[in-house]
């Protein structure tokens, strides 16, 4: 069930709202229940293949992993600081680790030996839903039983915890002492205040993907299917296109996601951690992992850069470290080369920025303009976004050959290896059924000079973290409040928003 879909917006998130705040006027547990039953339910509506009668099998996989981490937790806790406890955690991590290699993995692992010895075709896995996330916040969770962080919670509450449908599918990758705690009937109260807040935050998100990025979509997809044909090669002009396109694309998908998963979960009074927060504006690579997918950058530096040894080390330990972490939050992204290769390149920008850190304070150099700092960070960014889109190819149904000839034939283009001519008459056809470039460039100007939907709504602050960076004095009247000039700009998007809802397409980051 997607959130952008007709069956989510009119049946199952009015339904689950008004049983949840029915339920919690005298059974507050029996309305954490619902919500639990609903998350169940609206993770159970996915089906893999559509031609295929529905099954139980991902959501008792769901249900099962839930219960084996959390009854491996407990024998961690009973264990701690001795040989039987560190047993339960190798096993509970490895067998996380299993569950998505077997079905993330399982393919590419297939595909690389194919590829070594010339066999047959490989056997496709269905990739379960949303396995990513809900692995790695139980991973997290068995870690912490170890470090003896976990506190006592009931098995109801760290299902709910595992479950809970704003961020079940595509994040954020939610700790449990920031969201089980929440569990009480004090986030049941205020209930026109939580929906006013949630409803607009749900209502700017939809907009973002439905409005924006779907728009983009129709650019940026023929252009690298043309890549992909090698049909001919596309020109510069085409492959900056094809990649400005798709880098707004996936900025306004993933931040629409965003904000309609706070949104959401903010209806129920309950706060999600802050997971995107206008990372093209970031003035270095460092400080655009500290905006974008911020969940998933502190997940990898406390359970795997930290214990690698982190930045304590010596240069090249640090360096090294620095790579794996960025080479494996890749190979997280998808099951395939391209995603290793984007991992890769953010792992070198990585490190060549703090060396350029390390060098610049040793000289006492001044700082690079806030434009230019920005400018470089975004071009290297969209730069790094090649492969990433590429590696759909390999996830589809393809090969890692297929991804990485897309890779090398956009990049060819936009150096200018095929020359710097314009767009010739399939490009321009392309522009003009799209009807992007407009949409194209309101999104880079938005996404470099606006300020985000959670300044907007600074003083109503919606999710977990630091208080959002006051507007500036040209936005300040423009702050959110609960007034009927923000109630007809509000409906105002969703007029926007429903008259392209019928061109429903899933969020990138539901393949991952």
């Amino acid at each position: 069930m997607l959130f952008n879909s007709y069956l989510f917006l009119l049946l199952f998130l009015p339904v689950v709202v008004l049983g949840y705040y029915w339920l919690a006027r005298d059974h507050f547990r029996l309305a954490l229940v619902w919500l639990g039953v609903a998350s169940l339910g609206f993770y159970a509506w996915w089906n893999p293949d559509a031609n295929q009668s529905w099954s139980p099998f991902y959501l008792a996989m769901l249900f099962g992993s839930a219960a084996g981490n959390f009854v491996c937790a407990r024998l961690i806790s009973a264990g701690r600081g001795r040989g039987i406890g560190r047993f339960w955690l190798v096993a509970g991590v490895s067998g996380n680790l299993g569950l998505i290699a077997y079905f993330k993995y399982r393919g590419l692992f297939m595909e690389i030996a194919r590829w070594a010895t010339g066999s047959g075709a490989v056997e496709a896995v269905a990739l379960p839903l949303a396995i990513s996330f809900y692995t790695f916040i139980q991973i997290a969770y068995l870690v912490d039983a170890w470090r003896d962080k976990v506190p006592r919670y009931s098995f109801g509450k760290y299902l709910l915890f595992v479950v809970f449908f704003p961020h079940l599918i595509a994040g954020p990758i939610v700790h449990h002492c920031e969201l089980v705690p929440q569990f009480r009937k004090r986030s049941a109260r205020r209930v026109w205040r939580n929906l006013s807040i949630g409803l607009t935050l749900l209502a700017i998100g939809l907009f973002k993907k439905v409005v924006i990025a779907d728009a983009l979509a129709r650019i940026a997809t023929p252009l690298f299917d043309l890549a992909a044909s090698g049909t001919r090669p596309l020109t510069m002009l085409e492959g900056w296109i094809a990649a400005l396109g798709y880098s707004t694309q996936l900025y306004f998908d993933f931040s629409g996601y965003s904000d309609m998963a706070i949104g959401l979960s903010f209806c129920f009074g309950i706060r999600l951690p802050l997971n995107f927060n206008s990372p093209y504006q970031a003035v270095s690579v460092v400080d655009f992992w500290r905006r974008w997918h911020m969940t998933l950058s502190r997940f990898l530096r406390d359970y795997l850069y930290i214990p690698m040894g982190g930045g304590r080390c010596r240069p090249v330990r640090r360096y090294t470290n620095l790579m794996v972490t960025m080479v494996l939050g890749g190979l997280w992204h998808g099951a395939g080369i391209s995603y290793l290769l984007w991992g890769f390149l953010h792992g070198l920008f990585l490190c060549v920025n703090h060396g350029w850190f390390a060098v610049r304070e040793k000289l006492g150099l001044p700082k690079m303009p806030r434009p230019l700092a920005i400018g470089l960070t975004f071009l290297v960014v969209v730069f790094a976004w090649v492969p990433f889109r590429a590696g759909s190819y390999e996830l589809t149904g393809g090969n890692f050959g297929t991804s990485l000839k897309v890779t090398a034939a956009v990049y060819e283009s936009m150096c200018g290896v095929h020359g710097a001519g314009g767009l010739p008459p399939e490009g321009i056809a392309v522009i003009k059924e799209s009807r992007a470039i407009r949409p194209l460039v309101l999104a880079l100007l938005i996404a470099w000079f606006l300020p985000n939907s959670q300044r907007w709504m600074g003083r109503f602050r919606a999710y977990l973290g630091n208080p959002p960076e006051p507007l500036g004095r040209g936005f300040r009247w423009l702050a959110w409040r609960p007034t009927p000039l923000w109630l007809a700009g509000t409906l105002a998007l969703l007029y926007a928003v429903g008259s392209e809802l019928d061109k429903l397409s899933e969020f990138i980051y539901y393949q991952f």
